[in-house]
């Protein structure tokens, strides 16, 4: 957890200050759900994602545990076990139900049963020393993973019916062009509907378009604006939020019709915000993990899931 505290430690860039102010599922909540969810003191809480109904799971960089909860009450309960030397970064779930997890330094992504938490299979992407197998999006016949320390992407094909290839099949997607830029930290990544995919550059302040097939790659013209810190994604249709963790910001990003470019109509912010890193949409809220990156992590320090109007 230090590692990635030294490497969240980078200076913000300055950014014109905006008037302040995923996945699709069918509850709206209301002034009755919760405003913040307290997780496990202690928890280094990274991805987030919500499954069904009102279901949310919230990894650990600190352990690899897993914390299931529900929006609508507020109350959870440790889902996976954590253990030492164990890290969860990114979380998705898939059509079927499966929770896909993103294991950071540990070079794998690991799949387990969306109800009981069972390890169904386990992928190793890569055994390079420094990676950091970051965050994932599950499209129709892949899984797609980023690292932040090395210019590719990592691929797990789905076969016919969502079912779960041999672990032999993971393969690695070299990247090119700005997806391939040194120390620009690739990170939050999500699926557009023509098939490419959309990846924040945390460090670079940008947000590149990737071709799955071959690995090409171009910037995302945002007029100027840049999304130092963009570390988790969230699009729903043309509305893409970039939460940035350390600048305490989401930005609402409008896309144009072919997601090459896009204008940013406002900025979320809240003193609810603490380093936020990932989050989902439920209806009209969404819902962002406070990773507290500015806090050295100790047993003694809190963790929770903010609920923001989307």
């Amino acid at each position: 957890m230090r590692r990635l505290l030294s490497l969240l430690a980078v200076p913000l860039v300055a950014v014109a200050t905006l008037s302040t102010a995923g996945s699709v599922a069918t509850a709206h909540p209301t002034a009755a759900f919760p405003s913040r969810i307290a997780l496990p003191d202690g928890f280094s809480p990274e991805g987030l994602t919500i499954g069904r109904g009102t279901t949310v799971y919230v990894g650990s960089v600190g352990n690899g545990a897993v914390w299931r909860g529900d929006l609508r009450t507020g109350h959870g309960s440790m889902f996976i076990a954590g253990a030492p030397g164990q890290q969860k970064a990114g979380l998705k779930l898939d059509p079927q139900g499966r929770l896909w997890t993103a294991d950071f330094s540990a070079g794998t992504a690991s799949v387990h049963d969306g109800v009981t938490g069972a390890l169904l299979a386990r992928y190793q992407l890569t055994d390079e020393p420094g990676r950091i197998v970051n965050d994932l999006v599950v499209t129709r016949n892949a899984v797609y993973l980023t690292d932040s320390a090395l210019p590719v992407l990592y691929v797990v094909p789905l076969l016919p019916g969502g079912r779960l290839s041999p672990a032999t099949a993971a393969r690695i997607l070299p990247l090119t062009g700005p997806a391939a830029s040194p120390d620009a930290f690739n990170n939050g990544i999500v699926a557009l509907p023509d098939g490419d995919l959309l990846v924040a550059q945390m460090v670079a302040g940008r947000l590149v378009r990737v071709d799955p097939r071959t690995g090409a790659s171009r910037v995302v013209d945002l007029g100027g604006y840049s999304v130092d810190r963009a570390d988790g994604l969230v699009l729903r249709g043309r509305t893409l939020y970039v939460i940035r963790n350390l600048s305490n910001v989401v930005a609402v990003v409008e896309l144009n019709a072919d997601r090459t470019a896009g204008v940013v109509r406002r900025e979320i912010t809240s003193p609810a915000l603490r380093s936020p890193a990932t989050g989902d949409l439920l209806g009209s809220a969404l819902y962002v993990v406070n990773s507290r990156f500015d806090v050295e992590p100790a047993p003694t320090v809190d963790y929770d899931v903010v609920r923001l109007p989307a």
